[in-house]
């Protein structure tokens, strides 16, 4: 009688393996719930976001325009519209803050103990650095949106192809978010991750190309520029936007000894970066105890 009772609680006690498509939709849901979380701190921080065009459009129009008047008062303007040239790197530079900072929230977040909630969550850990750069980069192209409408201070003209600039855009702030997240998971405090970061962004952005060619430079710096790969983004983002002929001069495209690398070659050498950068975070994530 009892063998007969204990039965049924037996098989009811037995679960089923979860089926490819119930872990496929435990993969996928983390990384939606956390692209979420990011665009709801992006719209419920508008000075964040207002900062996030204020910053570039002092970058554009103060730096910008004092060094063509001085140019051009000194007479040796080798640019004709130094705004234009400019504008690439400014938008570049619109999009590295807001991707850098989902690096930081992942610092916070381990420091204020959330991460731990997500780590006992039922869903790979690598799921949680794909949605956080998901994310970042669509609030970095966001920003990069905000600098494009106000493209025409810098002779840019509205035309389809800013939607190519926009998908570079993206891609941009997709490396520079997997870059922050790669640090964040091997850097463990706020103010070391910040000192990094901060000391990181700056030379990258000087040795870009995106304040003077990249051709022509003294030995060591056109090393240097040449080994940046945000010169590549730089460099792509300069050449597709539709404006005055010094964006696709021959002066101001980027050069490897005699060859000038197309568009595809340097947005794939952005991807690869990208990629390696997040697979080598969601490794060091899937680690972490």
């Amino acid at each position: 009688m009892s063998r007969t009772d204990t039965a049924p609680a037996a098989l009811g006690d037995v679960t089923a393996a979860p089926s490819p498509t119930d872990r496929s939709r435990n993969a996928a849901r983390p990384v939606l719930l956390l692209w979420r979380r990011e665009m709801t701190r992006l719209r419920h921080n508008p000075v964040r976001l207002a900062m996030g065009l204020v910053t570039p459009l002092l970058f554009l129009v103060v730096l910008g325009t004092g060094l063509d008047a001085a140019s051009s008062s000194l007479g040796k303007a080798q640019l004709n519209d130094y705004r234009a040239y400019l504008f690439p790197g400014t938008l570049v530079m619109s999009v590295q803050a807001p991707a850098i900072a989902v690096g930081i929230s992942l610092v916070w977040d381990r420091r204020l103990g959330v991460l731990r909630q997500m780590l006992v969550a039922p869903f790979p850990r690598a799921s949680i650095v794909f949605g956080l750069a998901l994310g970042g980069a669509t609030t970095g192209a966001v920003y990069g949106l905000m600098v494009l409408s106000v493209g025409g201070i810098a002779s840019i003209r509205y035309t389809p192809m800013l939607l190519v600039v926009l998908l570079e855009l993206l891609l941009v702030s997709l490396m520079f978010t997997a870059l922050g997240l790669l640090a964040a998971v091997t850097i463990r405090q706020v103010d070391t991750f910040q000192v990094v970061v901060n000391l990181s962004l700056m030379p990258l952005m000087f040795f870009s190309g995106a304040m003077f060619p990249p051709n022509g430079l003294p030995g060591w710096l056109d090393t240097v520029v040449k080994l940046n790969p945000l010169t590549y983004g730089v460099d792509a983002v300069r050449r597709t936007l539709p404006g005055p002929s010094v964006l696709t001069s021959e002066q101001t495209r980027l050069m490897l000894g005699d060859w000038h690398p197309p568009v595809a070659a340097e947005l794939g050498v952005l991807a690869a970066l990208t990629a390696v950068a997040l697979g080598l975070a969601g490794y060091r994530f899937s680690r972490t105890s």
